[in-house]
């Protein structure tokens, strides 16, 4: 009975509570508003994979490695024109000595190669390597393009690269949680009305909401004290935040309502603590392992590799924490001091006179009995409908992040086009290997069998360049940067794009070729995005093994049963199928662009967003399993009836899940506003998860399937039925003889 006891206890410390709840809020704003200037905008690779330890080889020992700000210079007269020439020269020297800067190459001081020559001939190229992490790679690019623009002399410069993509977005990324916070809270406002009736009532989730807010901002400025957290876990962590506080303060707030008429209403302080003490221990009880679903989902993605992924576990699971704290400890302190004002200000209350129904009428519970009555149609005709949804997933394809997550629009995407397009693009489909203790004599025979790897169109190294077997050139003074003390550095040019699955399997086939030397390290942008989605392969089975694991401890001793938890576990996936293929026909395949506001289609998905939306998308299709399965086994403790339970239960929790399904998709949906594909693609399909997930599955299948289970529901082993008498985790309001149906029911699957 504890969260009976603490509901007691915030009734007569409300006061206390609140202003402790007050300047917490203070304390969270002022010390965490600076967080978006602390935010990393990359973490979207291992950082101890081969790849990155071949760039970090190519950087620390050849001095090497690929450009991370690109400067795309056009000057009247093209590249070749003497004052255009004199004046790029000028400016690539500043920028080979500007701060930050570890190497420079340019069309002016490298001899004029026509790969850094548009092929219109009217720009040409500075190729800045910036040294650092990915962090330092943006704050650099940040002060340095500045810098280039004063030096210019009357040349036109835009910049590419790394560096300047992860510091558009990251600009991006903070303009759009302002814009989706302007347009979640007012519509948010509007439905929570339209929810209570009463704008009281509808105002308290909006203060829970903002205080989960301003608190998940300083948990983020915390965190970037001790790891690296991405600029996308403030924009999704805060939507989640807001969106979670909402939905468990209305369950919160509605059975509070609920226990407070049916004490007749009254608003002497006995009975507002009595209603309290009941909330808490039904809803409040209900929220709480709701919440550890949620968090457990969340804290799943603390298992993959990528900073990126580990930043949204870490924020992800206090904003779950920090969400239910604010249902649980500060909503009752508020409703202690409210009591019955809670109603005031009923603007709906003259449109519901005369629509009371009774307890076998409604929406919900027509839905639920014609379900009841007809379990296999209903159940299989979703579940068709789930699988044809789900289709376009089979062919998913994917890529890493790049320039293309932001609209055609962004100054940093179109100079990136403009590569693509006007600029030999050899070097994003080139493999670096670096062989160490490699003699210089055993080069040629080692370039020899690269450049007979299928899609290797040559092999460039200190003895020459290689094709076909064979030395097609020369080696120049210039070659001499393949080679540092006893390691050997060669430049591998593929045929296929790195995406391309040609461009996936050169990784392993040249990986396979035998080295002259001691260890070999194969990178370059191909081998990053093989080695990612190996990381996240390999970690898969672990991240769903921790979610199912979670999953069927907390059900079971939610319920008791073995049963509910296992059917959670398939309908969730059954239904996030559904909105994984919806995503891949969307933003994979280019259909319907206009309704989610024209983002840039490359053919493939960047592979973390699958997985992001795996995790979160399944604990919050937990967080309405539970809502519904505690309202059911509430009948069920007290009838002993599954039909009767399941057809309450429905109707009791069918409109509140589906308000609350509306409000956070609502808030998920003004997120996916953002002109950042992946946060769009996130809110968008988050929403839709919801959204299916509280309608076609609590309101179809949930149904059909315990109907056709029947007494099994409630079914597990005897040892375990001994576990859950000592150990379950039950509250019910019920008298301890109306559990006797329960009890009986478990024992047998009949």
């Amino acid at each position: 009975m504890i969260l009976s006891r603490l509901g007691g206890l915030l009734a007569r410390h409300r006061f206390t509570v609140l202003v402790v709840a007050v300047v917490a809020a203070a304390l969270a704003g002022l010390f965490g508003g600076g967080v978006a200037d602390k935010l990393s905008g990359g973490g979207f690779t291992d950082r101890h994979s081969e790849s990155q330890r071949a760039a970090d080889a190519l950087g620390s020992d050849f001095d090497a490695g690929d450009a991370n700000l690109i400067v795309v210079v056009r000057g009247a007269g093209g590249p070749d024109d003497p004052s255009v020439a004199r004046r790029a020269t000028r400016l690539a020297r500043w920028a080979a000595h500007a701060d930050g800067v570890a190497s420079m190459q340019s069309y002016w001081t490298s001899g004029h190669p026509s790969t850094m020559r548009s092929t219109d001939g009217t720009r040409g190229l500075i190729l800045l390597r910036l040294s650092g992490d990915e962090d330092a790679i943006m704050s650099g690019a940040q002060r340095l393009t500045p810098q280039l623009d004063e030096h210019a002399g009357g040349l036109t410069l835009s910049y590419a690269g790394a560096g300047q993509v992860y510091s558009e977005l990251n600009k991006q990324t903070q303009h759009d949680l302002a814009v989706s916070e302007a347009i979640a809270t007012p519509v948010t406002a509007v439905l929570l009305v339209l929810v209570f009736g009463s704008v009281v009532a509808a105002l308290l989730p909006l203060l829970i909401g903002g205080l989960s807010i301003v608190s998940t901002m300083l948990v983020l400025q915390l965190l970037t004290h001790v790891t690296s957290v991405s600029t996308y876990a403030l924009n999704l962590t805060t939507a989640l935040g807001l969106g979670l506080a909402i939905d468990y303060s209305l369950f919160i707030l509605t059975r509070y309502r609920e226990e407070l008429a049916a004490r007749g209403g009254g608003g002497d302080r006995a009975t507002v603590s009595a209603a309290i003490v009941a909330t808490m221990r039904t809803a409040g009880r209900t929220v709480l392992f709701s919440a550890a679903t949620v968090a457990l989902g969340m804290a799943a993605l603390a298992v993959f590799p990528l900073d990126f992924l580990k930043s949204f576990a870490y924020g992800g699971v206090s904003v779950v924490l920090l969400a239910a704290a604010g249902a649980l400890l500060v909503l009752p302190a508020m409703l202690a001091v409210l009591g019955t004002r809670v109603n005031r200000w009923d603007v709906l209350a003259r449109w519901r006179r005369g629509r009371t129904r009774g307890a076998d009428s409604g929406f919900w519970h027509g839905l639920a009995t014609r379900v009841m009555r007809r379990p296999v149609p209903y159940g299989l005709g979703v579940v068709v409908l789930l699988a044809v949804l789900g289709a376009p997933f089979w062919h998913i394809s994917f890529g890493l992040v790049d320039d293309r997550q932001l609209p055609a629009s962004a100054p940093v995407q179109q100079a990136s086009q403009q590569l693509r397009d006007d600029f030999d693009s050899s070097g994003t489909r080139s493999l670096s290997v670096v062989s160490r203790d490699t003699a210089t004599s055993a080069l040629p025979a080692y370039a020899a069998r690269l450049s007979t790897v299928d899609n290797v169109a040559r092999v460039d190294t200190a003895t020459g360049s290689y094709a076909h077997g064979v030395r097609v050139a020369p080696p120049t003074p210039a070659s001499a940067r393949y080679v540092h003390g006893g390691d050997a550095w060669l430049s591998v040019v593929g045929t296929k794009a790195p995406e391309s699955d040609g461009g996936q399997r050169l990784v392993t086939d040249v990986r396979a070729v035998p080295s002259p030397g001691g260890e070999t390290l194969v990178g370059g942008q191909a081998a990053a995005l093989y080695d990612t989605k190996h990381a996240l392969t390999g970690r898969l089975p672990a991240a769903g093994a921790i979610i199912a694991v979670a999953t069927i401890v907390l059900l079971f001793l939610f319920t008791g049963s073995i049963v509910m938890p296992l059917k959670a576990i398939v309908l969730n996936v059954l239904s996030l199928t559904a909105t994984f293929g919806a995503m891949v026909f969307v933003f994979q395949d280019g259909h319907l662009g206009g309704l989610v506001g024209h983002p840039i289609t490359t053919g493939y998905l960047d592979m973390t967003v699958p997985v992001l939306m795996f995790c979160i998308a399944f604990g919050l299709s937990m967080d309405y399993e539970v809502f519904l399965l505690s309202r059911i086994r509430e009948e069920y403790v007290v009838s002993g009836d599954n039909r009767t339970a399941v057809v309450t239960g429905l109707q009791r929790t069918g409109r509140l899940i589906t308000a609350a399904a509306l409000l956070i998709a609502m808030v998920l949906l003004a997120f996916g506003a953002s002109h950042v594909a992946m946060l769009k693609m996130l809110g968008i399909g988050l929403a839709l998860a919801v959204l299916v997930d509280a309608t076609l599955v609590r309101g179809v299948l949930v149904p059909a399937f315990m109907r056709l289970a029947g007494r099994a529901n409630w079914w597990a082993p005897k040892p375990l039925r001994w576990l859950h008498s000592r150990f379950g985790l039950s509250e019910s309001d019920s008298p301890a003889a109306a559990a006797e149906p329960v009890r009986e029911a478990v024992g047998s699957p009949h």
